[in-house]
């Protein structure tokens, strides 16, 4: 051995020596913590232990509406009752479809066609009226060959429903023709606009979300008073998911892990979807983007069968807002026109602010986990599902990594920000 081996050996053989100390945590360092929380204090007002929910809406008496989409559940909407239970709304019968949720033809799987009973609501939506708004797919989970699968839409089982609160009957319904709800459409969520000036009709109208995860994305447009229907922004760029997008739940990068498939990326595009205080912009994002989006409702409004024109104004004036700070879920605004976007990677809510153009936060919490669908109620709160949906065994090779309960969130908004009636709904 070369003697500048030897000193060499040595000098490392102390260096090892000098490095084996115990450290201990100091706790007069007072070395800065992520509690994990911001902004106000957030409140659990209901808890689910029986179905895992997707949507709710709160009525001006404070009623909690809630819908499940269907598998094997009983029911797909609900209403709540007591801090731990559930019941169908508005009965039972309304919930199951006459010959079951799905059938077949040629092999190939489709949902019911039945328009007057409820088979997959994916959201709700209370309008100053008392009336609840009911979003039905039309498209509930089977499971074939021991893989859940989508069938695809027939005419009549995706519906929007109007539901008086008053004597809690149906008061008007609405199907799509096949050119405007594909079969393999998804209706996710719906805003409406009430105010006699935007419809010829005069009985306002209402936008509809088309996330579909086979990729034609797009807006659905419906006059409540002509019944007629249309689609703006089918696959425009700003409503298509991002290609192999890998978010981070709880600090964990997250792939898709199906049974029987391939790792994959959740496909799902365009989801939260917003209207401006005085109804003008609609603002909305894909689920799996960072960006937030905006387009002039006049385009939405202009019904390609009216307007050779139309699809081609309505592409070209969409805007990029830039950034947000991450993946973002449903949307909610409040009287403040403020833009709240349920952020699942971050635990969180932020807020668009249309006057800054800048996302800013409003709350943080731990036991925000991924909040799938809010709404803002007229006693000034938000309130928010938390479904853990990353941990569904659709995604974890058929393990249910969820632990009940569900429950309902709410947060007090700020500056006396309540539900927006300006534009009637």
């Amino acid at each position: 051995m070369k003697p500048n081996t030897w000193f060499a050996l040595c000098g490392l053989s102390s260096f090892a020596a000098a490095q084996a100390v115990t450290y201990q945590n100091l706790t007069s360092a007072n070395v800065r913590v992520d509690t994990g929380q911001t902004g106000p204090a957030v409140e659990e007002v209901h808890y689910y232990y029986d179905q895992w929910p997707i949507g709710l809406a709160i009525s001006k008496q404070g009623r909690i509406f809630v819908c499940y989409t269907r598998g094997t559940y009983a029911y797909t909407l609900g209403e709540v009752t007591n801090t731990t239970a559930e019941t169908p709304y508005p009965n039972l019968a309304l919930n199951t479809p006459p010959g079951g949720l799905s059938t077949t033809f040629n092999g190939i799987p489709f949902g019911s066609s039945s328009n007057n009973t409820f088979i997959s609501v994916q959201a709700l939506y209370v309008a100053p009226d008392d009336t609840l708004w009911v979003l039905d797919t039309g498209r509930p989970s089977t499971n074939e060959t021991e893989m859940l699968t989508m069938p695809y839409a027939q005419p009549g089982g995706p519906k929007l429903v109007a539901i008086n609160l008053t004597n809690n009957s149906i008061s008007a319904t609405y199907t799509f023709p096949a050119s405007v709800h594909y079969p393999d459409s998804y209706m996710n969520d719906l805003r409406f606009d009430m105010r006699p000036n935007v419809t010829a009709s005069g009985k306002g109208i209402c936008y509809i979300v088309d996330s579909s995860n086979e990729g034609r994305t797009g807006f659905i447009m419906l006059d409540l008073g002509t019944g007629e229907s249309w689609r703006q922004l089918t696959q425009h760029p700003s409503t298509l998911r991002t290609f192999e997008d890998v978010p981070s739940y709880q600090g964990i990068p997250f792939y898709q892990r199906s049974p029987g498939l391939p790792l994959t990326n959740n496909q799902e595009g365009l989801d939260g979807a917003e209207l401006s205080l005085y109804g003008d912009v609609m603002y909305y994002s894909p689920l799996t983007g960072d960006y937030v989006y905006s387009i002039e409702t006049q385009y939405l409004r202009a019904n390609p069968a009216n307007d050779t024109l139309a699809t081609q104004r309505a592409s070209n004036n969409v805007k990029n807002l830039g950034q947000r700070g991450g993946n973002a879920n449903g949307f909610s605004g409040d009287s403040n026109g403020a833009v709240y976007m349920l952020m699942p990677e971050q635990n969180a809510i932020y807020n668009y602010n249309t006057t800054t153009l800048q996302a800013e936060a409003f709350v943080r919490d731990p036991r925000i986990i991924w909040p799938d669908s809010s709404n803002v109620g007229f006693d000034g709160y938000i309130y928010f599902n938390i479904n853990q949906l990353p941990y569904q065994p659709d995604w974890n090779n058929g393990t249910d990594l969820r632990q009940y309960p569900g429950v309902i969130l709410r947060a007090k908004l700020p500056n006396n920000g309540t539900k927006s009636t300006v534009l009637g709904a």
